[in-house]
């Protein structure tokens, strides 16, 4: 072997002996790293307490909605739709006149049906018939105001101008209103739920440090109240004393459930 083939050998060694001692290193300083990493502390225990809040609160309704209609019948349809229309045009003309306007009134609904009338027993099999003998035409008007103290007035007016059916006079909150009352509800409720915490803690030698979670339950708005019913007359109503019809307050209720963060005092 000549010197130049050993010195050439020689170099390779030495690059050799670098790279495993560089490679060698580099695991021994990446084990060093994951070995200095900063342990996983786990969060303390936090005392809490779980409490509900309600709070109770009697408004009075500010809206009515009343349903009636105009029920006729005639041999034809066209001689039905034409007394109906004479019939519910006046009872809207009647409504207007105390001062309810376009935008508080609308069709509920309006349908055309045939009316039959039963005939037989036919021999020899003693069958029944179906004898067309007219048709009905019903008209329901919506009136949405919240002039209530009108409700009275209103059913007299549409009674005495053509309306034979009632169907429901309802008293409920506006939607400013009843969310109003929700806001208010909240933070009563919220109260509430403080107060029993503290009343609780108190004889534990504990206090509220803090809040966890607030959740608000549903609110408990009452059924609209009915007021007033009546089924379809044949007959014009005779005039009589003004019809008193009064709204009476809803009771709304609101839920919450707190947990409270608790510390010594």
């Amino acid at each position: 072997m000549t010197n130049k083939t050993t010195i050439i050998l020689a170099v390779f060694a030495t690059i050799a002996i670098g790279s495993t001692t560089i490679s060698i290193d580099m695991q021994t300083y990446g084990n060093k790293a994951y070995a200095q990493q900063a342990p996983y502390y786990f969060l303390p225990q936090q005392n809490t307490t779980s409490v509900t809040g309600t709070a109770t609160l009697s408004a009075s309704p500010d809206l009515v909605i009343i349903q009636l209609g105009v029920d006729t019948q005639a041999k034809t349809a066209q001689d039905a739709m034409s007394e109906n229309a004479q019939a519910t045009n006046a009872t809207i003309t009647a409504i207007q006149n105390l001062g309810i306007t376009n935008n508080e009134t609308g069709t509920g609904s309006f349908t055309i049906d045939p009316v039959y009338n039963q005939t037989g027993p036919y021999s020899p099999y003693n069958e029944y018939e179906n004898e067309l003998v007219g048709y009905q035409v019903s008209n329901t008007l919506l009136i949405k105001t919240t002039q209530l103290n009108l409700t009275g007035r209103i059913l007299d007016a549409a009674v005495g101008a053509g309306a034979n059916r009632v169907d429901s006079v309802s008293f409920l909150l506006s939607p400013a209103k009843q969310q109003s009352v929700q806001n208010d509800l909240i933070s009563q409720a919220v109260l509430d739920a403080q107060s029993k915490a503290e009343k609780a803690l108190a004889p534990l030698g504990q206090k509220i440090v803090g809040v966890k979670t607030v959740n608000l339950s549903e609110f408990n708005m009452p059924s609209p109240v009915q007021a007033y019913g009546m089924t379809a007359m044949s007959v014009p109503v005779p005039k009589m004393a003004q019809t008193p019809i009064l709204a009476s307050n809803q009771d709304i209720t609101a839920t919450v459930n707190v947990i409270f963060l608790i510390g010594a005092q």
